[in-house]
């Protein structure tokens, strides 16, 4: 379909998928095997001036917004998840900066960001805190001219490679989530550590590690917005950020039809290529109907957001959670499509399907997402009494 795109749209677009195709796909089967964080592939898109993409142009970037965002990061997960993960949570940890930072701390970090020096991290879930915001147990006493966090963060994506982490903790507990705050927390500030890299089904060239803070020290300063905005931070950034995600299981299920297209085409059962086969006609024709559906909601979305309106938190939530389930029907189909073959490492769909499980977990599970379109749902009938 033809999105209407403006030339630079279609420019950062090409860029993104000549980047997919040249860099990515030639090595995303051994990141995957060897777990390699991919930071040469971050040259490559730091030097493409990928990372300022949403960072305005006073800090250096490109001053683009979520479609060109959401562009971009489909390109990428055409090509491997894992990578494009690495590139998107970039955006997740800035945005609390973006969004909420005071001038001082834009002018130190977001130039930074924008040139690709120094990656960015979001830390929100814990062990028992994720969807419920308000379990949060690291938390953030203050002590002189300081902030002295004590806790743990889990599952965080890019952690340990990341230089600049933006941080939810608890300024005051009694107040649940509205007791939360958010930071900017440096990596070498003594007192933050991390865990072991975990090994996982998916997105194995992405780092996920854990937080762990230990009696560190950071400025008093280095609050984002006041004490008790935590959760809005929090929130507003996942608003922005799901989108992406979105486009993640837009592009991941578009490399999957592409390859289950290509193989149907090769190979013949009956004297016949299995594509002329009624049964498989179908299921590509569905793969097609469903990424395209997706493509259209998440990109409409994407326009939304850059058009400032002041509430999209439903919106939001079903791009992320009709694209990414999508992306786990799709991919699921290519391997079947692709039968043995698809199920065996020498072809990307087992990839694909293993990294698409993902989309459906992370920046608010699919279930909570439809709990979020749920209660718009009812206020907005309430509004209609």
């Amino acid at each position: 379909m033809n999105y209407f795109l403006t030339e630079e749209q279609e420019m950062i677009r090409d860029t993104a998928r000549q980047i997919a195709e040249e860099k990515i796909i030639p090595v995303r089967a051994e990141l995957d095997e060897k777990e390699e964080f991919p930071w040469e592939i971050m040259k490559v898109l730091a030097q493409s001036d990928m990372f300022g993409l949403f960072i305005p142009e006073e800090y250096g970037g490109l001053g683009k917004g979520c479609l060109e965002l959401s562009i971009a990061v489909e390109e990428l997960s055409r090509a491997c998840l894992g990578v494009s993960t690495t590139y998107a949570a970039n955006a997740l940890g800035a945005y609390p900066i973006l969004l909420f930072g005071s001038d001082e701390q834009k002018n130190k970090y977001l130039p930074d960001i924008a040139a690709g020096k120094r990656l960015v991290a979001f830390g929100l879930t814990e062990a028992n805190a994720g969807s419920d915001a308000g379990g949060i147990q690291t938390t953030a006493r203050t002590k002189g001219n300081e902030y002295v966090l004590n806790g743990t963060k889990q599952w965080i994506t890019n952690g340990g490679d990341a230089e600049i982490y933006t941080i939810i903790a608890m300024t005051d507990k009694s107040k649940g989530a509205r007791g939360a705050s958010a930071f900017i927390v440096e990596k070498g500030t003594p007192g933050f550590t991390f865990g072991k890299k975990e090994n996982k089904m998916g997105i194995r060239a992405s780092s996920t590690r854990e937080l762990i803070f230990d009696n560190c020290r950071i400025p008093k300063e280095n609050i984002l917005g006041k004490e008790g905005m935590g959760f809005i931070v929090a929130m507003k950034t996942l608003d922005q950020t799901r989108t992406g995600v979105g486009a993640q299981g837009v592009g991941v299920a578009q490399g999957a039809f592409e390859e289950a297209v290509k193989f149907a085409r090769q190979r013949h059962q009956f004297g016949h290529p299995i594509i002329s086969f009624q049964a498989i006609q179908h299921m590509l024709a569905d793969m097609a109907i469903q990424i395209e559906a997706a493509r259209s909601l998440v990109y409409s979305v994407a326009r939304c957001v850059d058009s400032d309106a002041k509430d999209i938190s439903k919106e939001s939530a079903m791009a992320k959670t009709f694209a990414t389930d999508v992306a786990m029907k799709v991919t699921v189909d290519a391997v079947q499509v692709m039968g043995g073959s698809g199920y065996m490492r020498e072809y990307p769909v087992e990839k694909m399907m293993r990294d698409a499980k993902i989309l459906q977990i992370y920046e608010g599970t699919n279930q909570i997402q439809r709990n979020v379109i749920g209660q718009a749902i009812i206020k907005e009938a309430a509004k209609k009494k």
